[in-house]
C-alpha cells in the first residue's frame, strides 16, 4: 500500500531531486521569474535520521556518501521521479498525496527515509556551487504548489499589543465585543466596534519580550509600522506588503519628514531589512543578533515547476523579490491568544499578530 505525505514534504523532495538531475540553478528575478543566470551545483548535502549523505553530480550519475556505504543512481532517475511526484500533486485535490508508483522502490535505492530534511538549523539542504569542496550553501525549500511555511510564523510570540482607551468599557460591554460571531473579518468587525462604541486603539507594546528586541533591531520605531499594517490588512483587507507600505506611507505613523519618505524611501528600505532577516532566520521567540544563520537563501518551485534561486550575496534581488512577493496572512485565533479585548493590570488590550508569508503567484 502507498504511503502519503503532504504536498509541502513531496514537493522538497522534487525540489531536491531535480536540483539532482540538472546539475545547475537559475537566479530568480525580482519579481519571481526565470533570470538568464544559472550556477552549476557540484554537491548536495542532507540530513537523514541516521547522519548525513553527500550527492556528489557526476556527467551521468549522482554518487550518495553516507556513513554507511556509497552508492550510484543515474542522474536521470531523479529527473524522471521527480516528474512522477510532481504530477501526482499537481493532479491532487488533497493536502496528503499517495506516492507515485516506483517512488518509493526509489526512495528505498537512494536511501531517503526522511521526506522532509532532518536539521535543527532550520535548513532543508546545503549545496556547493562549482565545485563539490565550494563552502556549502544552506536553503529554505518553498513551493507555490502547495502550502508553504511562513517567513513569519505568528504564533503567540508574534503578537502585538494595543491600549483600548478614550472611554471605560463596562464588563458586559467587553464580553458582547469579545462573543462576536466567527467569520473571516471578526478581527475587523471587534476593532471597529471597538471605535463605533467610542474606544480607541493605540499601539502599546510587543507582547513577547523576545520578538519586541528583534523587532527594535530593525528599528527602534519598527514595531508600530507593523503594528500598524496589520491594523490595515484587517481593516482592508489588504494583505500584501509592497502594497501596505505604500499606505503606511501616506499614513506615516511615524511623523517623519516627507524627504525621508519620498527620496530615502524610509519604510520600504525598513520593510525590505525586516523582510531579508526573516528570509535568513529571524524568529519571534529567538534572540536575533543580526548576525547570520546558517540559512543563506530560498529556492521557490514556482507555479510552473521552475525551480529559482534567491542567495543573500545578490541581496538587492533577494531583498525586491521578498518585498514584492510576501504578504501579511491571519492565523487562528484562539491558537495564538488574539483578537480580543484581554484586561492587563486594569487595563484592556486588543492583540493584533503578526504572520508572513509568500505569495502563491
Amino acid at each position: 500500500m502507498a504511503f502519503e505525505a503532504t504536498k509541502r514534504e513531496w514537493c522538497e523532495l522534487a525540489t531536491f531531486f531535480r536540483l539532482l538531475s540538472d546539475g545547475k540553478v537559475v537566479l530568480g528575478t525580482a519579481d519571481a521569474k526565470k533570470g538568464d543566470v544559472y550556477w552549476p551545483i557540484a554537491m548536495i548535502q542532507r540530513e537523514e535520521h541516521d547522519g548525513t549523505r553527500h550527492y556528489y553530480i557526476g556527467k551521468e550519475d549522482i554518487r550518495i556518501e553516507s556513513e554507511k556505504k556509497d552508492k550510484s543512481i543515474p542522474r536521470e532517475d531523479f529527473g524522471i521521479v521527480a516528474g512522477l511526484i510532481l504530477q501526482a500533486v499537481k493532479s491532487s485535490t488533497e493536502n496528503e498525496v499517495a506516492s507515485p508508483d516506483a517512488v518509493e522502490e526509489f526512495l528505498d535505492q537512494a536511501a531517503i527515509f526522511d521526506l522532509e530534511a532532518n536539521t535543527k538549523d532550520r535548513t532543508d539542504f546545503s549545496i556547493a556551487f562549482w565545485h563539490p569542496e565550494a563552502p556549502l550553501r544552506g536553503f529554505n525549500v518553498r513551493s507555490r504548489l502547495s502550502v508553504m511555511n511562513p517567513l513569519l510564523d505568528g504564533g503567540r510570540a508574534a503578537n502585538l499589543k494595543l491600549e483600548q482607551s478614550g472611554i471605560k468599557f463596562a464588563t458586559p460591554t467587553v464580553n458582547k465585543i469579545n462573543s462576536l460571531p466567527e467569520s473571516p473579518t471578526e478581527v475587523a468587525e471587534r476593532i471597529m466596534m471597538i471605535e463605533r462604541l467610542g474606544g480607541v486603539l493605540k499601539y502599546s507594546d510587543v507582547a513577547d519580550r523576545v520578538f519586541r528586541s528583534n523587532l527594535l533591531m530593525i528599528d527602534l520605531h519598527f514595531p508600530r509600522v507593523l503594528a500598524e499594517m496589520v491594523r490595515i490588512m484587517h481593516l482592508d483587507d489588504i494583505t500584501r506588503i509592497s502594497e501596505l507600505t505604500e499606505i503606511i506611507k501616506q499614513i506615516n505613523p511615524l511623523k517623519i519628514k516627507d524627504e525621508l519618505i519620498s527620496k530615502h524611501c524610509f519604510y520600504e528600505f525598513k520593510m525590505k531589512q525586516f523582510l531579508m532577516a526573516l528570509g535568513l532566520g529571524m524568529r519571534p521567540a529567538k534572540i536575533y543578533n543580526g548576525q547570520d544563520s546558517a540559512v543563506e537563501g530560498i529556492l521557490l518551485m514556482d507555479g510552473n515547476r521552475d525551480i529559482l534561486c534567491y542567495h543573500k550575496s545578490e541581496k538587492q534581488v533577494m531583498e525586491d523579490f521578498l518585498f514584492q512577493n510576501s504578504r501579511l496572512e491571519k492565523g487562528s485565533l484562539d491558537k495564538d491568544k488574539y483578537g480580543f479585548l484581554e484586561k492587563e493590570n486594569g487595563t484592556y488590550y486588543f492583540k493584533l499578530n503578526a504572520k508572513i508569508g509568500l505569495t502563491k503567484r
